[in-house]
């Protein structure tokens, strides 16, 4: 059994991931919290990203755009991961054996890794295009690799629930694959 595996087990059984997860209404304000959120940071990174590509506000410098819009983009991702972190700890094996929930993490650290390569590469240029309408290919790019993100990850979200009808750890036996892509422990079956 693999020690991520344990961590999660040993969080289901603590007070506060039990607390959370049988409240009538907490659960579900932290779950509200969390898609308001998604929408601020969402919302406000598409714009950032389709000035990036060239398709808005082509009259507005990007540097103003990002100047203007990425508190905003900050402040809703920071409080996206604190009530995703809580929707986490209120299931925590239910989360991590659950497929869509992986892919929405490997999706999330390559939606990462995309801001991260564009502030440390293209963005450091930004004084040479910063008045143009369309900007450089490489900063299109990333825009558009930030919209199939961002995309890709609300769909991930949104499966989350419905694993149970697709991909039961519980129910065995399933193909070895979706074993392996769930974490399920089939070990002690």
């Amino acid at each position: 059994m693999s020690l991520l595996l344990r961590l999660c087990e040993w969080l289901a059984t603590t007070s506060g991931s039990i607390a959370l997860h049988e409240s009538r209404y907490m659960y579900l304000i932290v779950l509200s919290v969390h898609v308001l959120t998604l929408c601020l940071f969402v919302g406000t990174a598409a714009i950032v990203d389709l000035r990036l590509m060239g398709l808005t506000m082509q009259s507005v410098r990007v540097s103003e755009v990002m100047t203007r819009l990425l508190p905003w983009t900050a402040a809703g991702f920071l409080l996206m991961i604190i009530s995703g972190a809580l929707l986490f700890y209120a299931a925590p094996l239910l989360r991590y054996q659950n497929i869509f929930f992986r892919a929405k993490m490997v999706t999330l650290v390559l939606a990462g890794v995309n801001v991260w390569v564009f502030h440390n590469t293209v963005y450091r240029r930004v004084a040479v295009w910063d008045q143009d309408p369309v900007p450089p290919r490489s900063a299109r790019v990333v825009g558009g690799l930030a919209l199939v993100f961002w995309v890709v990850l609300i769909t991930l979200g949104r499966m989350i629930p419905y694993q149970v009808y697709w991909f039961d750890c519980n129910r065995q036996p399933q193909p070895a694959i979706v074993n392996v892509l769930a974490g399920c422990n089939t070990d002690s079956r």
